[in-house]
């Protein structure tokens, strides 16, 4: 095994075009640094966006992994509020529709009627 040549990992390297290729770092001409590269904060993935601004303004790593963590969790929590909320509202709609439709069977379609006995009863 000593006449093969010595091992030389490639690795993934990011052309001047933007592509990624897998290349011996050594044989690439050297790149010159252009200065720091600035991301701006609408063009980051939707998902990301919090948690650049979070990082960006010196929030701990530990409040962007509980707001990772729980923002989620409160649309969640959220979503089931509402569906819970559209639920009543649909029963308190049926039941006003149903008592509607009785008071009216019983007292015709005139609700003065239905007034009068009740006044004439009390």
């Amino acid at each position: 095994m000593e006449h093969l040549p010595a091992h030389r990992p490639l690795t993934v390297v990011q052309l001047p075009d933007g592509q990624h290729v897998y290349a011996d770092p050594t044989a690439l001409p050297v790149q010159q640094m252009t200065g720091p590269q600035v991301v701006h904060i609408h063009q980051a993935p939707p998902d990301r966006t919090v948690q650049r601004v979070a990082l960006g303004s010196g929030v701990g790593a530990g409040a962007v992994a509980a707001g990772v963590y729980f923002g989620p969790l409160l649309v969640a929590a959220l979503t089931a509020i509402a569906a819970n909320l559209a639920l009543l509202a649909f029963l308190a709609a049926v039941l006003v529709w149903g008592v509607v439709t009785i008071v009216r069977s019983v007292g015709g379609t005139d609700g003065k009627a239905a007034a009068k006995r009740l006044r004439r009863e009390r």
